[in-house]
Formats: structure tokens, C-alpha cells, sequence
């Protein structure tokens, strides 16, 4: 602990008020009201005070009391140059009350100077004041030795104690800090982890309905201006619409999805599959996968079936499933699109994000993603623990 450092001062958070309960603060005010009752009883009651002697004896009480509460203030904000002067002002102000033969005021001013310094100072200028103020006591009392050690040995013991106690009480703080910290650090990573949840559900929504609508309009375009027969523009247009539709309940799943409901994998790949008129085939026993994992899968197999769309059009499209022990592959080949079609204006079409959003979805529950072309075609594998 740092505040056993020869010239460290002890932990600040166990000097704080707020470190104490409640029932402690009560305590500790009543046991200083009580003292001060104890202290002016012994110094007022045998009647050795009259007159201007009584007046400036209550002067001297007040002065102490007074000085008292800056030694612990200035120990309490850790401030060397007056924690020290302020001690020596004690031990001073105790050797005036005992001249003037106050002896409760100054045995109670060394030995609380000593306990007090034990507990708020640095160990080695604390053992110096404890050393004057217990000297200063010793050398004064005319008690027996025997009672003078037990009051010596009893504040040195007591100072420690507390100060222990000091400790234990700055060290829990310091936990409590660190751990109220690590949640807010804790709660403010899962909220960045839900915005990005978020923005990735928005891109493979709208990149994959709007680029699909973008690839039919698009198409319309250039048959307007090769004059193709309208009813094969209209075709595109209709289709167009078709995937506005379908955006659009895309978008509704993708809220579900966002609230944890959603449809069953194999079902909706049968969807996609029926829609974009490739054939599916699933291997392996079907069996309900992870949220997280369900998502990737769906999103990977829109985001492949849009660039085939966009980069090869005309080109045949499958798709395969493949439930394995402990992971799930998913898999979306097209072969070589056929000769005279072009993808140049229609890639454009997209942002350039799908591929990274799917190997991101990927990486971020321990799987891969590879993507690359194949026998003049291009294959997507995605695997994810399931």
C-alpha cells in the first residue's frame, strides 16, 4: 500500500468523508462533543480558576479546540507545511496548557497529536510528531511509569489500528472507482457493439434491396437506349418493384431481427432461393442456430445472390447449407456469365462494402469468410460456429 511508504502519506480516499457510514460520522461527532465536555470538566472543575485567570483559561480551550480542527483539515488535504507546523503548534500550545496547569488539556493534546499523526501523516514524519507528543507526555505526567507505558503503548497501538482501518477503507474506494469504471467502460463498449449491430443490419437491408433494384432499373436503361422491346423494359420494371416490395418486408425482418425474432434459416433461404431461382441444397441434420449466427448466414447469402446479380448477370446461381458438427457452412457459387453480358455500369451500382461486411459479420463470432473466383465463376464459403 502506498500509504506505508516511508514519505507516503496514507490513503486519501479512506480520509474522505463520504468513505465514512453514516452511523460512523455520528459517532466520531459524539465522540468529539464528548471530549470536549471531558477536557473543559478537568480543566474548570477543582475551582483553580477565578476571574481573569477562568477567562483566559476558556481562551486557551478555545484556541486548542480551534487548532485541533486545522490539524485534521490540513492532514485531511494532505498538506505537508502546515500538517507540520500545525503539529508543532500542538505540541507547543500542550507544554503552555500544562504551565498553566491545565493537565487534562495537555495530556489530551499529545496524546491525540500522537494517535492522529499515526493515522494521517507519513510514516516517518508521524513517528517523529508521535515521538515528541508521547516524549512531551512522558516527561510531564506524574503517573507511574507503569501507567505512563500503558498510555504510550495503547496510542501507539491505536493510531495503528485506525490507520489500518484508513487503509482497508481507501483501498475498498479505490475498487469501488475502479469497478463502477469498468461498467460504464463495460456498458459503453455494448452500446457501440449495438450501434455497429445496427448500422451492419441497415447496410445489408438497404445494399441488398436497393442495389437489386438499382441492377433492374439500371437494365431498363440500357434497353431504352438499344430500343429492346418494351415488354422486355417493363419486365425490369416490374422486377424493380418487386424488389422494393421485398425491401420493404426485408426491413421489417431486419426490426424482428433486431428484437431477437427471426425466422428459421431454412426457411428463409428456401424464400431466397424460390425468388432468385437457384437451386438450394442443404446437408446435415437442420437444427435451430444462434441469433448472431442465424443473422450471418442470411445476410451472407443476400449479399452473395446481390453481387451475382450485379457482377454476372445472366450467370447461374446455387446455394448449399451444410450443418456440420460444431459449425454451420454456407456456400453461393455462380458459373462464368455468358458471353456478350456486361457488369460494368451495374457493379457500379453498389457501395463496395458487402464483401467487408460479410467477413466482418464472420470474424466477429470466430468464423471465416473466403470469397474468390473459381473455375471463371466466384465462390463464397461462410463458416460460423453453430
Amino acid at each position: 500500500m502506498a500509504g506505508w511508504h516511508w514519505t507516503g502519506w496514507p490513503s486519501r480516499e479512506g480520509l474522505e468523508r463520504e468513505a465514512e457510514s453514516r452511523p460512523r460520522r455520528v459517532l466520531t461527532a459524539f465522540g468529539r462533543i464528548v471530549l470536549l465536555v471531558v477536557v473543559g470538566w478537568g480543566t474548570f472543575s477543582d475551582g483553580k480558576y477565578a476571574g481573569w485567570a477562568a477567562a483566559a483559561a476558556a481562551a486557551g480551550l478555545v484556541a486548542a479546540a480551534a487548532l485541533c480542527a486545522l490539524f485534521l483539515r490540513v492532514t485531511r488535504e494532505q498538506r505537508p507545511a502546515a500538517s507540520y507546523l500545525a503539529s508543532a503548534a500542538l505540541v507547543g500550545g500542550a507544554w503552555l496548557a500544562n504551565w498553566g496547569l491545565a493537565y487534562t488539556l495537555a495530556d489530551f493534546l499529545w496524546i491525540g497529536l500522537a494517535v492522529t499523526a499515526l493515522i494521517r501523516l507519513p510514516p516517518a514524519p508521524a513517528l517523529l510528531v508521535a515521538a515528541a507528543a508521547l516524549g512531551s507526555y512522558t516527561a510531564a505526567s506524574p503517573a507511574s511509569w507503569l501507567s505512563v507505558s500503558a498510555t504510550v503503548g495503547g496510542s501507539v497501538l491505536v493510531g495503528f489500528l485506525l490507520r489500518l482501518d484508513i487503509e482497508a477503507r481507501g483501498t475498498a474506494r479505490r475498487l469501488l472507482f475502479q469497478e463502477r469504471a469498468a461498467r460504464a467502460a463495460e456498458a459503453e463498449s455494448a452500446a457501440l457493439a449495438e450501434r455497429a449491430r445496427i448500422a451492419r443490419e441497415i447496410h445489408d437491408v438497404l445494399a441488398h434491396s436497393l442495389s437489386a433494384q438499382l441492377v433492374h432499373l439500371e437494365a431498363a436503361r440500357l434497353m431504352l437506349e438499344r430500343d429492346t422491346d418494351r415488354e422486355q423494359i417493363r419486365e425490369r420494371v416490374v422486377a424493380a418493384r418487386r424488389m422494393a416490395q421485398d425491401g420493404l418486408a426485408e426491413t421489417r425482418q431486419a426490426l424482428s431481427a433486431l428484437r431477437g425474432e427471426l425466422t428459421p434459416v431454412g426457411e428463409f433461404l428456401v424464400e431466397l432461393a424460390d425468388r432468385e431461382r437457384a437451386p438450394l441444397t442443404v446437408t446435415g441434420t437442420p437444427r435451430p442456430l444462434a441469433a448472431e449466427a442465424a443473422l450471418a448466414v442470411r445476410r451472407t447469402a443476400q449479399e452473395a445472390v446481390t453481387n451475382v446479380r450485379k457482377h454476372a448477370p445472366g450467370a447461374r446461381c446455387s446455394v448449399e447449407l451444410r450443418y456440420l458438427d460444431d459449425l454451420v457452412e454456407l456456400e453461393v457459387r455462380n458459373t462464368r456469365p455468358p458471353r456478350g453480358e456486361s457488369s460494368g455500369e451495374l457493379a457500379a451500382s453498389g457501395g463496395g462494402y458487402g464483401l467487408l461486411g460479410m467477413r466482418e459479420r464472420a470474424e466477429l463470432l470466430d468464423g471465416t469468410l473466403l470469397a474468390g473466383p473459381e473455375d471463371g465463376g466466384w465462390r463464397v464459403l461462410l463458416r460460423v460456429p453453430a
